[in-house]
């Protein structure tokens, strides 16, 4: 196991878990001395119903002060900005975010704002700017992918100047998060599948990450086990409350895995497609993750081959030489990808050009390509990343996912030396 000369490692979040998890917050909340909450979510998820249950589980113990589900698929700052003013208008005192990542990112914006009495979200990007405790937060996931109730970070669209904000600070983290078998139960099979391999992507790339820590290891191999053996599951019984827990579980260690590992290329190279052309980010992650493990392979191969145990199981390891491992860790990733593409009828994605939109049109044009790469390269997850990339490395990594094939294992600084 490698052990760092110094590291560190936090998680501040309390975490209930449960079947029926939803049902203790009235009693957190008044331990927080908050009794007026905003709830934050989007209207898929109030359609679905979740909110209902939260409300009948909250048993009219606490006076919601308002629900607002405007909240967009990508969080946005115009939307932060204007939610903060009804937070302040209704007199609310604490946030309850019950969402996906957009919505979760969306909250921790807002919750900045009105604890630091602003209306200027920018002065507070980048890691560090936050100096002292927001106001409460209670984080309930409903997508086993983004581990945003358990992460320091927070991603904030401003589409305007086409570009993603990323805020990074230990006050960002939710005061509580909820972790309730009944907020997935709906949730379609391949946006499981999608945010399963999101979680996926936070585990592994935190795994091979130059700031890796043992305890982040133990919690980033336990979350890519429970993946790969409930995943499959849920995708044929997506009523699988004990599976649907387990995913929970699963995005939540990830989450917490990388809030003190980090990511890196991969997350790089996402968080620009999405940008550039709107493909949500687990399926950016799911394409682009065996070929981050490729990229980086020849700088962290012994790493990667690790990865080999909690992907296949004891057994496949063993029977596994050692030089092959990395190879067959990647192998097992790109194989899950085809799985679930098999068992979502096509609809979770394995390249780029295969994403079209609603009239036929590819979501990423090979034309987008270089602005993709361009648009990485000021991405702060590159820091920590093993190898270097510049602009032509982001391209022919993204060419090579763009079209579905193997990228070489040699990057091509390597292959000039």
């Amino acid at each position: 196991m490698y052990i760092p000369e110094y590291y560190e490692f936090c998680c501040r979040v309390n975490m209930v878990a449960g079947h029926d998890a939803l049902e203790k917050i009235p009693e957190l909340l008044v331990s927080m001395g908050a009794s007026n909450p905003m709830v934050l979510t989007d209207k898929g998820v109030r359609a679905a119903g979740l909110v209902d249950i939260l409300i009948t589980a909250m048993a009219d113990k606490l006076c919601i002060k308002t629900i607002e589900d405007e909240v967009p698929p990508d969080s946005d700052l115009k939307v932060v900005n204007r939610l903060a003013g009804v937070y302040r208008e209704k007199g609310c005192d604490a946030i309850i975010a019950i969402g996906g990542g957009s919505v979760l990112d969306t909250a921790k914006g807002i919750n900045i704002l009105v604890s630091e009495n602003s209306d200027d979200l920018l002065q507070f990007t980048g890691a560090g700017a936050l100096k002292r405790k927001l106001k409460p937060l209670i984080a309930i996931p409903t997508t086993a992918g983004t581990g945003s109730e358990v992460t320091i970070a927070a991603v904030i669209a401003d589409h305007e100047k086409n570009r993603k904000m990323i805020f990074g600070s230990y006050f960002l983290l939710p005061d509580v998060a909820i972790i309730d078998s009944r907020m997935t139960l709906t949730l379609p099979v391949h946006i499981t599948a999608a945010t399963a391999m999101d979680a996926m992507a936070h585990a592994v790339e935190s795994f091979v990450m130059l700031s890796k820590n043992p305890l982040s290891d133990a919690h980033a191999t336990e979350a890519i086990g429970l993946i790969c053996r409930h995943l499959p599951r849920v995708i044929q019984d997506p009523q699988d409350k004990e599976g649907r827990l387990a995913l929970a579980t699963a995005a939540t260690l990830a989450g917490i895995a990388f809030s003190n590992a980090t990511v890196g290329m991969v997350h790089a190279l996402g968080h620009s497609v999405g940008s550039v052309c709107h493909v949500p980010h687990g399926t950016c992650m799911a394409i682009l993750l065996p070929y981050g493990l490729e990229y980086n392979c020849h700088k962290v191969e012994e790493r990667i081959a690790d990865l080999l145990l909690p992907l296949a199981g004891a057994d496949l390891y063993t029977r596994t030489p050692q030089k092959d491992r990395a190879a067959a860790a990647i192998a097992c990733i790109r194989q899950l990808n085809r799985d679930l593409n098999q068992s979502t009828g096509g609809a979770h994605a394995v390249c780029f050009k295969d994403i079209k939109d609603r009239e036929g049109n590819l979501s990423v044009p090979e034309n987008s390509l270089p602005q993709i790469a361009q648009t990485a390269l000021g991405d702060g997850t590159l820091f920590y990343n093993p190898e270097d990339m510049d602009y032509d490395d982001c391209l022919r990594v993204l060419q090579a996912a763009w079209e579905g094939i193997p990228l070489n294992t040699r990057t091509s600084k390597e292959s000039q030396r």
